[in-house]
């Protein structure tokens, strides 16, 4: 099966470009927001703006400071840093001086950073503080390309008597360099930014992996230009939404929505601080945002929890709610599906009124009031949780790509959205369903390949363009996909059944409202079981009414009635499953699982490897004395 969109025409051969056309048509609006934390972090943060002209002054700024450093088109400028705006400026700067970015996740050790610096061949390092700057000091014998430093908050990171001459240079240095060198070459960042073609390096962006070194996935200008063509076809965006973005930048999927921005113009608020989401929210008031799955997870169980602790009544009314959230979107969707209307029975129009008033209004209050829409990607979203957040009027759009497709190849079409679906294909986009099931793509947003590593793209990039993304799936008829695993992980147990551990787990997020990380094990076994992380603060709540109040994460886990908790919820999502997916048993963890520890990516997907390394006892104590040992 193959489904083919009308391709995107007369894009420009790079964002730089679109940039620049972007500041030309709208000089004076808004671009980006972005906090400034109150003194000592006493009150809240002042929110300041940057309309796309002054926005324009320091990116040319940048890319001229970078020139100025004698950096040259396609070579390498890593960006080490946690999303803010400068970020972005700096990413920019980086393509209209015609050179690349490296991204590197912030909380990536000194020596994953060094690999990356040194496998990319880096000129530059854009490090966000003293701490980026001082994993580049710790490993510059083994950096021999890195010219310099370019420390965007400066606070603590002084000249290093070790340092050679010029290494390290703030921002504000930088940016100073590059207005003092556009005052003797004024067209010196147009110049570069009309020199750029679509097959030049844009982007380089090591992916997280689940084992393995990371490979540096090499993404062409034109991938972005594309990109940012074919969000705006969507006609899901427009000048006039607020973006709330706090995804890393250094991932694929928050650096595809900057270069949608541009090309339609609308403002990006920009605040990389997770925990700092529920506060801003009611302050931006966005109209649309993405999240992964994790997100919209935490604030259901959130919103579980808080009903849980107003007592009985008010937890019976939440659970009352979510059926009916749940029953009005199902019943909406079909329809729509079926006639184009989104009608419900009366009966259920009025239940939904009711447990509106109750329920959903406060918490579309919480998103901040305006929220049209919510883009999930990275992993799979558990239906039941995307059905409720529907029928609550948070409407989550799921959609899907890899970081070898630049992000976004697929994303559900505005109203016509189908939980359970990541929708249909970008415009341009072409997908494929091999004979095994594996989901193939093929279109502008597709890679060049990885970097320095002939044969790792020979096996994903097949000469006509067609890339295997490793993911299992079905089309339906009318072309949305609907995601059933990944294909290596897939799992086979003894008895020759075919398991998606990812499906069964999507499931237990929606039955259990303590949930925080769940893996399922069964592969060459003869039953599944389960390793079980807690949301610490839902279950620590329900340890406080439950007599284990004053007791720390990993105690409460370990007492038997949250274990009988557990096995209440892992019975009811066995009656829900086939006998041969079902939990056997299962093991609560001493903490979450994280990505200090290196078992979450930083998208936080689930290293399934490391977490069965890592907690090889607990799986081997649950199989000890089963026929198969």
């Amino acid at each position: 099966m193959s489904d083919t969109q009308t391709p995107i025409e007369n894009r420009p051969p790079s964002v730089a470009a679109l940039f620049l056309e972007r500041v030309a048509k709208t000089p004076d609006a808004e671009a980006y927001r972005y906090p400034v934390p109150a003194p000592s972090g006493q009150g809240p943060d002042e929110w300041r703006s940057l309309s796309w002209g002054q926005a324009a002054e320091r990116v040319f700024a940048i890319a001229a400071g970078l020139v100025d450093l004698g950096v040259q088109p396609e070579e390498r400028i890593a960006l080490a840093s946690a999303t803010r705006v400068e970020w972005i400026l700096a990413d920019l700067g980086v393509m209209c001086a015609g050179a690349s970015t490296t991204t590197i996740y912030p909380q990536t050790n000194a020596e994953e950073s060094a690999y990356i610096l040194a496998d990319s061949a880096s000129r530059v390092l854009i490090a966000e503080d003293a701490a980026q700057l001082a994993k580049a000091r710790e490993r510059r014998a083994e950096l021999p390309n890195l010219a310099h430093v370019v420390v965007v908050d400066p606070a603590g990171a002084d000249a290093d008597a070790g340092d050679p001459e010029g290494w390290v240079l703030s921002l504000a240095e930088l940016e100073e360099r590059g207005r003092a060198y556009l005052e003797k070459k004024p067209e010196a960042v147009k110049d570069r930014v009309s020199a750029i073609t679509a097959d030049q390096l844009a982007t380089l962006i090591y992916t997280s992996g689940t084992t393995g070194r990371p490979k540096g996935v090499r993404l062409p200008h034109d991938n972005w230009s594309y990109m940012a063509k074919a969000i705006a076809s969507t006609g899901l965006v427009t000048s006039e939404d607020v973006q709330y973005l706090w995804l890393p930048l250094a991932h694929v999927f928050g650096k595809v929505l900057t270069s949608g921005q541009i090309e339609v113009g609308h403002v990006t608020a920009v605040d990389g601080r997770v925990d700092k989401i529920i506060e801003n929210l009611p302050v931006v008031q966005p109209t649309y945002m993405a999240a992964v799955p994790r997100i919209f997870e935490k604030v259901y169980n959130g919103v579980a929890a808080k009903a849980r602790a107003g007592g009985g009544a008010k937890y019976k009314i939440f659970k009352w709610a979510a059926e009916v959230a749940r029953e009005y979107a199902r019943t909406s969707q079909d329809n729509f599906r079926r006639t184009g209307n989104a009608t419900v029975p009366f009966g259920l129009n009025a239940k939904h009124k009711v447990a509106d008033a109750l329920v959903y209004s406060k918490l579309r209050e919480a998103f901040g009031g305006r929220l049209r829409a919510a883009v999930s990607g990275s992993a799979a979203l558990a239906p039941d949780i995307g059905y409720f957040f529907s029928g609550a009027g948070i409407h989550i759009l799921e959609g899907y790509g890899l970081t070898e497709s630049s992000a976004a190849s697929f994303v559900n079409p505005g109203e016509a959205y189908r939980t359970g679906t990541v929708g249909k294909p970008l415009p341009g986009t072409e997908v494929r369903i091999a004979d095994d099931g594996e989901i193939l793509l093929r279109g502008p947003g597709i890679m060049e390949g990885y970097h320095g590593l002939p044969e790792k793209t020979a096996e994903v990039l097949e000469p006509d363009g067609w890339f295997h993304t490793g993911d299992i799936g079905e089309l339906s008829a009318d072309g949305y996909l609907r995601i059933t695993d990944r294909k290596k992980d897939l799992i086979k147990t003894s008895g020759g059944k075919y398991i998606a551990p990812a499906e069964v787990e999507g499931q237990f997020k929606a039955v259990c409202p303590y949930l925080s990380n769940v893996l399922v094990h069964g592969a060459d076994r003869n039953f599944c079981t389960a390793l079980i992380a807690l949301d610490e603060p839902a279950i620590l709540g329900w340890a406080e009414e439950h007599g284990l109040g004053g007791k720390s994460y990993a105690e409460v886990v370990a007492t038997p009635e949250v274990t009988q908790l557990v096995q209440g919820y892992v019975d009811r999502l066995n009656e829900g499953l086939q006998r041969w997916q079902t939990i056997k048993q299962f093991r609560l963890l001493p903490r979450d699982l994280d990505i200090e520890h290196g078992e979450l990516t930083p998208s936080l997907k689930l290293k399934r490897p490391v977490v069965e390394r890592e907690y090889k006892h607990l799986i081997d104590e649950m199989y000890a004395g089963s026929r198969e040992d």
